[in-house]
């Protein structure tokens, strides 16, 4: 943690030393109608419906409509940031308003927020989570581990699924906010008294929402091709390189000790401009020929529909139990003893939150009246998860036959079409491909893709309708002879799915699952202790 800082409030800064904040970072083009007295800032936003008196508002986007503006004036915004395009139409918009101009929008807008918030980071532990694959898992894990340090509070939490922060809670809409609305939630949650566990997607870090927040630990999980594309990352190197930003301003970097050799010695090059470095480790047993790691699972086993291990730390080892499957949830769990620890919570925190842990939608077995149907439920959505997924679904159930369902993204992340039905063949028995957020493509299209990418001699199918597609495979299953496991993959608890119109309200695939086979889920919903929907 790291020193104390004054708490947040109204006049804890002005326009006029953000002002002199952006000119000393040489991000100041100008500024408008500065009056001579101090204006007293109080907080930012980038959302017209989030602003509050004494907040900064920051204009924003080359199609910035002027409305926002005045919507935020008449909610008590005190002026605006904007960078030199917008300058003149604001200016003729709102003549008399203070106002900052800027030649780089976005690192302006994460210096301000810091400082309009009052760098509520000095005032709490935080610790940033980034990695292809993992990291909402690793988060809950963390999470439901600092709740136990706490009785009766809860950890702040930002993320993948949800954002809760002591004060507001709610499905996320990025994985990563914008700075000004990341800002606010860690400003909420320092005076609420909690600490934050965030994921840090590889757009939050290359787009600045992050700039200038510093990690008591930065965790890098994995990396894999995934989230390149011409709306997101142009090539892979642009990737890796925004996801290594996440050290810039870390105390402790926490790296996986089996990271692709191709790209571990730029991890642990970056990695090295943090104070310490650690590695976790998850493998049968410890040898001579295991990579190095200060965080180590050994004796790894299925147990219960879980999963137990030995957690080694430089301090203890202990037998730890979760309730999750599969051996890659055995490699988040120690990763968020790593985390865990390095914030400072003691072995038998460690031990019981682990053990009561659970993720919404990942790994949620379900199970029918007899053990001839059993469902999964998982949110794997690249071909690093889905191989991971349905590598553990054929450990476990040898002698079933596999079905999955699963489609990919439309707009964005379009090489998932072509990894994910390769990653599933050589564990998967058929195959259904279907809607997931194709967004401004044709669904049609998706899949058509997905089944020229399946390898030859693999059964599969398309039903482009999602609730179909998990109704048929859920039928195939029941009409088979052998025993069955049908993986419902890609939107685990999602309750809405992505259009070319926008998002449409649709039946959770935890829920359809539960519905069609008249059963209740052998995994928890949700993390004992927390907050309903949380």
């Amino acid at each position: 943690m790291h020193e104390s800082h004054e708490s947040t409030a109204c006049g804890l800064t002005s326009i006029q030393a953000l002002g002199n904040l952006l000119a000393a970072k040489g991000l100041l083009t100008s500024t408008a109608n500065l009056p001579a007295d101090p204006v007293a800032v109080c907080g930012a936003a980038c959302d017209s419906r989030a602003v509050q008196p004494g907040h900064l508002f920051v204009c924003k986007g080359a199609h910035f409509d002027v409305r926002y503006l005045q919507a935020a004036l008449e909610a008590g915004a005190c002026g605006y940031l904007c960078d030199t395009t917008l300058a003149q139409r604001l200016a003729d918009e709102a003549p008399s308003v203070p106002a900052l101009i800027t030649s780089d929008v976005r690192s302006a807008m994460a210096l301000v927020s810091a400082e309009a918030w009052g760098h509520p980071d000095q005032r709490m532990h935080v610790a940033g989570i980034t990695g292809t694959k993992g990291k909402t898992t690793v988060a809950y894990f963390v999470r439901s581990i600092l709740d136990r340090g706490k009785p009766g509070s809860r950890a702040a939490s930002i993320g993948t699924l949800e954002t809760y922060d002591g004060v507001e809670r709610f499905a996320s809409r990025n994985t990563t906010p914008e700075a000004p609305d990341l800002w606010r939630h860690l400003a909420n949650a320092a005076n609420s008294g909690l600490d934050m566990v965030m994921e840090v997607s590889s757009q939050g870090l290359k787009y600045q929402r992050v700039e200038g927040l510093a990690y008591d630990v930065a965790a890098f999980l994995n990396i894999g091709v995934d989230h390149v594309s011409p709306i997101e990352h142009p090539t892979f190197d642009d990737y890796l390189s925004s996801k290594i930003k996440i050290f810039s301003n870390a105390r402790v970097a926490l790296l996986n000790a089996q990271l692709d050799p191709a790209h571990a010695e730029q991890i642990e090059q970056a990695a090295s401009a943090c104070a310490q470095t650690l590695h976790f480790l998850a493998c049968e047993k410890a040898g001579q020929d295991a990579p190095k790691a200060e965080f180590l699972a050994t004796n790894i086993r299925a147990q219960n529909g879980g999963m137990s291990f030995v957690a080694h730390t430089p301090q203890w080892s202990a037998p730890v139990q979760i309730a999750l499957s599969g051996d890659f949830n055995v490699e988040n769990a120690i990763a968020a003893i790593a985390i865990a620890q390095t914030m400072g919570c003691t072995q038998k925190e460690i031990v019981r939150g682990l053990a009561t842990a659970s993720v919404p939608g990942r790994m949620d077995v379900i199970r029918g009246a007899d053990d001839h149907l059993t469902a999964i439920v998982d949110y794997a959505h690249n071909g690093m998860s889905v191989r991971q997924v349905l590598s553990s679904v054929r450990a476990s159930y040898p002698t079933h036959r596999i079905i999955a369902v699963f489609g990919a993204t439309g707009g964005k992340g379009a090489e998932r079409r072509f990894e994910m039905p390769p990653a599933a063949a050589p564990y998967a028995d058929h195959l259904i491909f279907t809607e997931d957020d194709a967004g401004p493509e044709p669904v049609e299209r998706i899949c058509a893709q997905m089944a020229e990418a399946t390898p030859k001699g693999t059964a599969h199918e398309i039903v482009l309708d999602r609730t179909q597609a998990i109704t048929h495979a859920v039928a195939m299953a029941k009409s088979g002879e052998s025993p069955c496991v049908v993986c419902v993959l890609g939107k685990g608890s999602e309750t809405r799915q992505l259009r070319a119109d926008g998002p449409v309200p649709m039946t959770p695939d935890t829920e359809l699952v539960r519905a069609l086979l008249g059963a209740q889920s052998l995994t928890p919903n949700k993390t004992e202790g927390a907050a309903d929907g949380i």
